[in-house]
């Protein structure tokens, strides 16, 4: 189920949100609404950006979202955010029309679903690192960019988070800077997203294995409608539309590789 394609740079792409697969569970409001807040697109807008490692999902984050603390602690504490196994939309919609998941059901779904991806995930930074004196794991996410519950007014496009600093090297934090930077795109580093669970969990720079997040606002590689309806959502991929983010994207990604060599 877990995709993994193989490199043997010091790169490691993984894309935990761009699955839509809703694996059969029963009770939803509706499947649109529960495929709603996935990373669209977000593996046709890396493909062949960089040799590297790919790790991905099909799972939908509505099942459960891989990139959360498996023991249920909020990354964002005092701020809105979904759960491991999400009760309600970014916006707050419910996503079960009576009861969300019980523990039961949400420890079978980490068995199957979480627990797989990152054993995939942390075997190939064994890999890599037995290799390579240091890796890189880059996280790759996006996100609508207007979602009043979760941040105000309109998200920047490039959102870069290492957990202030703790996740990868300064040097490597820079050089996505400096590149994001020279974009000329509105960016952040450690804002709102300051990195989930897989950056703060594998990123151990004194190891070897430095670790980084990349949320980009939708609005960067789609025709972004103010808000979504079925009718007009998910946006379709249009190459032509995502080639500039691409450039700059390439770059971040250049920078990661130049870093862990």
């Amino acid at each position: 189920m877990i995709r993994v394609r193989r490199a043997d740079t010091p790169l490691i792409l993984a894309f935990p949100h761009g699955g839509t697969d809703l694996m059969g569970i029963d009770g939803l409001v509706s499947p649109w609404l529960a495929r709603r807040d996935a990373d669209w697109h977000i593996e046709a807008l890396y493909e062949g950006l960089a040799e590297a490692t790919t790790i991905a999902t099909p799972v939908s984050r509505a099942v459960i979202d891989v990139n959360r603390d498996p023991s249920g602690a909020s990354l964002y504490p005092g701020q809105a955010t979904t759960e491991l196994c999400p009760s309600t939309t970014f916006d707050g919609d419910p996503l079960y029309v009576t009861t969300a998941p019980d523990p039961a059901e949400i420890a079978r779904r980490r068995a199957a679903y979480f627990d797989p991806y990152h054993a995939a995930l942390a075997a190939e930074i064994a890999r890599l690192r037995a290799r390579h004196d240091r890796v890189v794991v880059y996280d790759c996410h996006s996100i609508r960019s207007r979602i009043p519950r979760l941040f105000h007014g309109a998200l920047p496009e490039l959102n870069i988070g290492t957990n202030g600093g703790e996740t990868c090297a300064p040097a490597l934090r820079d050089a996505v800077g400096a590149v994001a930077a020279a974009s000329h795109r509105g960016f952040v580093l450690d804002g709102r997203f300051r990195g989930g669970w897989t950056t703060r969990h594998y990123g151990r720079p004194g190891d070897g294995v430095h670790a980084i997040q990349m949320e980009l606002a939708l609005r960067t590689y789609l025709p972004e409608p103010a808000q979504p309806t079925p009718d007009d959502w998910p946006p379709a991929y249009d190459p032509a539309h995502a080639a500039p983010l691409r450039a700059t994207l390439a770059a971040i990604l250049a920078a990661c590789l130049e870093f862990a060599a």
